[in-house]
């Protein structure tokens, strides 16, 4: 395999390796704060999509060719590339063409809105953490609940990096990554960090269909978000109360609790 755009191999040892990624695009304020929270962990290099990617899901390119274009932010020394395709792209792009050795964690992120319950099937976000755990890589996906594109980080910082250093520290088990969502509160008024579960809650999508001046319909989607669960173990009774969720997301999609029911009906040929 052509090497040339890997990193050195001096110093990769020193630290630990991160891998930072999101869906926003490079210059999202929410990624610029999560290399900076990295870069006082460890040795960071950054691969994230060239524009906004968000909603992209598990998407992959595979009709249009892909670029990695070396670049820089701040006048900083970290090691970064923008790339033309989705988020799951520039996590298989790192591990096979940028990266001398696994990474010892990804973070994706920080998302500018939040990823709780079922928006965790359409992120961007979610999506690269999952490929990373899929390749076998310790992986945290960070979103905060601010659609702001100004939106404020630095009250999130510090819990960013307890649990990135934690999970380093304790790993995680096989098949699983984190799934973090933070509320849009100050430091102080944060009151915890809970291991949830994901809120079964759903959107009620609509689409607003107009019409071109040469009469050609067209629809925006729209819809209202429906939380039904009135748990108080999920991510969305944790965000809406003043906590960070955790939870842990397996991207084993079997339904492993169906099989036994699946097994008495009558296949016979």
């Amino acid at each position: 395999m052509d090497s040339r755009n890997k990193l050195p191999k001096e110093n990769i040892m020193t630290r630990p390796l991160i891998l930072v990624t999101n869906d926003d695009g490079i210059s999202a304020q929410g990624i610029r704060t999560l290399i900076a929270v990295m870069a006082e962990i460890g040795e960071v290099v950054v691969v994230a999509p060239d524009k906004p990617q968000s909603a992209m899901g598990h998407a992959i390119t595979i009709n249009n060719t892909l670029y990695l274009n070396r670049t820089s932010a701040d006048g900083a020394e970290i090691v970064e590339y923008a790339c033309s395709g989705t988020p799951v792209d520039c996590v298989k792009l790192a591990v096979n063409e940028i990266l001398k050795r696994k990474p010892d964690l990804c973070v994706s992120g920080i998302n500018h809105g939040s990823n709780s319950s079922i928006n965790v099937i359409y992120s961007g976000t979610m999506s690269a953490a999952v490929e990373a755990g899929i390749e076998g890589i310790t992986a945290i996906g960070f979103s905060l609940l601010d659609y702001d594109w100004n939106a404020d980080f630095n009250p999130i910082k510090s819990f960013v990096k307890k649990i990135a250093l934690q999970t380093m520290e304790n790993g995680l088990p096989a098949g699983t990554v984190l799934n973090v969502n933070f509320p849009k509160r100050s430091e102080v008024d944060i009151k915890g960090i809970k291991i949830c579960r994901q809120a079964k809650a759903m959107w009620m999508e609509k689409f607003d269909k107009r019409t071109t001046p040469n009469g050609k319909d067209y629809y925006w989607l729209t819809g209202e978000f429906v939380n039904e669960d009135k748990g108080e173990d999920t991510d969305e009774w944790a965000l809406s109360n003043g906590y960070i969720s955790v939870v842990p997301v397996q991207f084993d999609m079997t339904a492993h609790h169906a099989i036994q029911h699946l097994n008495t009906w009558d296949f016979d040929i």
